[in-house]
């Protein structure tokens, strides 16, 4: 991970949260000395499974994964892009280690947000705490989504609900053997049902 210099000038995430609930004078000044900036290369492992993860992190640009390995066979469980905010669920919000790693699929530049400020933040100023339900709102529709696709017992109609359900980009973007990980298919398999589509 490589840090950012000129921080300040950098900030993506106050604006982003800012766009979720107003925020006030303090709560930005608070933020904008201890949101940090940081750059992952492309394949750079964030957060490894046995690990605590302790930072919450929003994505400016690129792409990363979470996965878990079984058997020795990488099964990945979600992956985000732009505008984005992800952490280990257990590691950040629990304080216990993770049962996921985290990679980035690109090159990734983030701003994050140690778990010690985001609990202040919590504690300390109530459009925090709204933000912070709203943003679990958003994620329990997500794992939802997961679920049900997960129960899709047909292998093109798992494809067709991740396509609408997801950022259309994200099917360019993302190396096919994750997608087809993702969506439990073999990636020969997904490569004939996205030739069928073509």
């Amino acid at each position: 991970m490589l840090y950012s210099e000129n921080i300040e000038k950098n900030l993506f995430l106050i604006p982003f949260l800012n766009s979720i609930h107003p925020l006030s004078p303090e709560l930005n000044t608070f933020l904008t000395t201890h949101v940090k900036s940081c750059i992952f290369n492309k394949n750079e492992i964030i957060s490894k499974a046995g690990e605590v993860c302790d930072s919450l992190y929003f994505i400016k640009k690129g792409m990363v994964r979470g996965y878990f390995e079984m058997d020795s066979t990488s099964i990945t469980t979600w992956v985000d892009l732009e505008n984005e905010v992800f952490t280990s669920i257990t590691g950040f919000f629990r304080n216990e280690i993770s049962q996921e790693n985290i990679q980035s699929l690109e090159k990734t530049y983030c701003d994050y947000l140690k778990y010690e400020d985001y609990k202040y933040c919590c504690d300390s100023f109530s459009e925090m705490k709204e933000i912070n339900r709203i943003l679990m709102e958003k994620y329990y529709i997500l794992a939802e989504q997961r679920v049900y696709l997960a129960r899709i017992p047909n292998a093109g109609k798992r494809l067709d609900f991740f396509i609408e359900t997801n950022n259309p980009e994200i099917i360019d973007r993302i190396p096919k053997k994750y997608l087809a990980s993702f969506l439990a298919m073999r990636p020969e398999t997904l490569s004939r049902l996205m030739k069928d589509r073509s």
